[in-house]
């Protein structure tokens, strides 16, 4: 009797060890248990200034997650299937996926649908709405953007004023004083201007010369006369 007394004693703390195993690794495996509550989403607008609907997964267990975008269309049930992202690694920190929209303007709505193993097949409450139509890029870029823009508006642009750009090239050699009347030529145009100039006092010198041995020649007669 003693005998079976303690066999059944020490069957007792083993069955108590072995719930107590079988709590511990059930409370384990429930905190890591995959839930939609593990993912978030929200319109923003990425380093490039682009519109996207960024979805954080926070699953600690690593469970891989389909995230599928639907874009909420005006008519009643109405929605079109916009984007799809998967991601392979999630942590407890939190694991993010940008998917794109097609267009991006203030009060756009998109539901997100998440899929991850057997455990969540849900949408993201709540819907996810865009706030604001305006995306700004950041970043050195941007900067770099903004400074070559002011640059090339600082600058003035010069065009040809429409006198420059329909007045006529000017012809080499022509001259706009009329021509002399019966048609005659400039004899500065015929080459004839220099040769006549030289003749005219080759001339001028004979007659002046030709007159002083005029006078000189009724001197010498007057004075033989007397």
């Amino acid at each position: 009797m003693l005998s079976s007394h303690h066999v059944a004693k020490t069957a007792r703390v083993i069955g108590t060890f072995g719930a107590a195993a079988a709590l511990s690794v059930g409370a384990a495996h429930t905190a890591l248990a995959n839930s939609i509550s593990d993912f978030s989403a929200a319109a923003v607008c990425d380093a490039g200034g682009n519109g996207v609907i960024r979805v954080t997964d926070k699953d600690a267990s690593g469970t891989p997650a389909t995230i599928t975008l639907y874009l909420q269309l005006s008519m009643p049930g109405g929605e079109r299937l916009v984007d799809t992202e998967t991601i392979e690694h999630p942590t407890s920190q939190g694991t993010t996926a940008d998917l794109n929209p097609l267009d991006w303007y203030a009060g756009e709505t998109f539901r997100v649908h998440v899929k991850a193993g057997d455990q969540v097949d849900d949408d993201i409450q709540p819907l996810t709405v865009v706030a604001d139509e305006t995306c700004e890029p950041s970043g050195p870029s941007s900067s770099a953007t903004a400074t070559a823009s002011s640059a090339s508006s600082a600058t003035p642009t010069t065009l040809p004023s429409p006198t420059e750009s329909s007045s006529p090239a000017a012809v080499p050699g022509a001259s706009s004083a009329p021509s002399p009347p019966g048609g005659g030529t400039d004899l500065a145009e015929t080459g004839a201007g220099s040769g006549t100039a030289v003749i005219a006092g080759i001339a001028a010198a004979l007659v002046v010369s030709g007159g002083g041995i005029v006078v000189a020649l009724r001197r010498r007669a007057a004075h033989r006369s007397h």
